[in-house]
């Protein structure tokens, strides 16, 4: 069974789009585990672990993205 080639012009798609998308989502929720430890005024180290938890819940929001953008835009074909 050969493999079909790879179509680089979806190939930059994908990439064009997890760029974007991965930006928006993970800058999202960084700025709002900054916005609100600022707004509660909270320690410093819980506005950080804050950050740090919504900036997970972004990458892991942008894996589910991918993963489905890949299904319905496969690189090779």
């Amino acid at each position: 069974m050969s493999k079909k080639p790879i179509n680089y012009l979806r190939l930059s798609t994908l990439v064009a789009v997890a760029i974007l998308v991965g930006t928006e989502l993970v800058g999202a929720s960084w700025a709002a585990g900054w916005a609100l430890g600022g707004l509660f005024q909270l320690d410093p180290l819980i506005s950080r672990s804050l950050e740090i938890i919504f900036s997970l819940a972004g990458l892991i929001g942008l894996y589910f993205f991918m993963r489905t953008a890949i299904r319905n835009e496969p690189i090779r074909g």
